[in-house]
């Protein structure tokens, strides 16, 4: 089967592979829609960040080349021995997570920072390929009426809505988001989904800034264009109850601590390519939170009733489908340049 694998920094080749065989409690997907992810892209970038390289990783036992891929849905093809949870036939997406289960943290079932925890797509192979092979706990049913490419978009959906579902937001408060990325766009969604009376989009571009308006910002900040803290200010009166974060940028990070009320709460979503300073003072003079959040968990079923009632809408951050072949070209070097795209589907076949 043709698959799309990482062997280094700027280093991701298509080429043929042995597909997977099934075995004991595994499900075989055929992949219909996989996105190409933040996480993703600072890999080709800039990693190894996530993906073994030296030594396998403890829950696979695989180190690169890794086939890249952890935003995905499909069809069921094949079946292990004692799966009971999905039938072949049924559409899915994946929960991508791995994990051990008996640490600290997964025994209070905070499995999304097991101590040993991995990625189908970063730490086992993903979804970029023709077929993959998943446990059946990672296993999700879509309903009939939800596309595929809507499936594709569970899993960095069920990232915002953890983002917002851990912070302090409540009815009737204001928010800001830094960065109208996919994730933070979506973080949008999350926002006004829980009642948020105010939701103001940070970003440099244009572009997303249209986008970001039409999927529930009530007021959009061009910090090339105007003063950030200046413009929060005059939208809040006081400043943000909550602000999120999600730039990965070292200035929307120290604007965010700056713009929050008193009390207030910066929740850090980003995943971040190198370390950022900043004065511990400016928390203290508000007594405001930093709070990060990373990936989800226990909320798959929530964001795919979601979607599929209609209540959250994620069809508008898909701005572009390639092909596997165009991965490089189209996907990762697409999204590298042009500022316009913002969540780019690949498909396998």
């Amino acid at each position: 089967m043709k698959a799309a694998r990482w062997y280094h920094s700027k280093d991701v080749r298509v080429e043929e592979v042995e597909e997977p065989a099934v075995s004991d409690g595994m499900v075989k997907i055929k992949v219909e829609w996989c996105g190409i992810c933040g996480s993703d892209l600072h890999e080709y970038l800039i990693g190894p960040l996530s993906i073994p390289v030296d030594e396998p990783h403890p829950l696979s036992d695989k180190k690169a080349p890794i086939i890249m891929g952890h935003e995905f849905s499909g069809e069921v093809v094949e079946i292990g021995e004692g799966v009971g949870k999905v039938s072949v036939g049924d559409r899915v997406t994946v929960e991508p997570i791995l994990f051990c289960g008996t640490c600290s943290a997964c025994r209070i079932g905070h499995y999304n920072i097991c101590e040993k925890r991995g990625f189908y797509g970063l730490t086992d192979d993903g979804g970029f390929a023709e077929f993959v092979l998943v446990k059946e706990q990672s296993v999700h049913k879509l309903p009939d009426h939800l596309s595929f490419e809507e499936g594709a978009l569970v899993e960095p959906t069920a990232v915002a809505f953890h983002a917002v579902r851990q912070s302090q937001l409540k009815l009737g408060d204001t928010c800001v988001v830094f960065g109208a990325g996919p994730i933070g766009l979506l973080v949008l969604q999350a926002c006004k989904a829980a009642g948020a009376s105010k939701i103001i989009s940070v970003e440099i571009s244009e572009e997303r800034l249209e986008l970001a308006t039409k999927m529930g910002a009530t007021h959009v900040i061009n910090p090339l264009k105007e003063n950030t803290l200046e413009s929060i200010q005059k939208i809040t009166g006081t400043g943000a109850n909550v602000c999120f974060e999600a730039a990965g940028a070292e200035s929307a990070l120290l604007d965010a601590i700056q713009c929050v009320d008193v009390d207030g709460e910066v929740v850090i979503v980003s995943v971040w390519e190198k370390p950022v300073e900043f004065n511990p003072n400016l928390l203290f003079k508000k007594e405001c939170k930093i709070r990060p959040v990373l990936a989800y968990r226990n909320i798959f079923p929530e964001v795919i009733s979601l979607i599929s009632e209609g209540k959250v809408n994620v069809a508008p951050v898909i701005t572009k489908k390639i092909n596997l072949d165009q991965i490089v070209s189209e996907g990762f070097e697409r999204l590298l340049a042009d500022k316009k795209q913002t969540k780019i589907l690949v498909a396998p076949k």
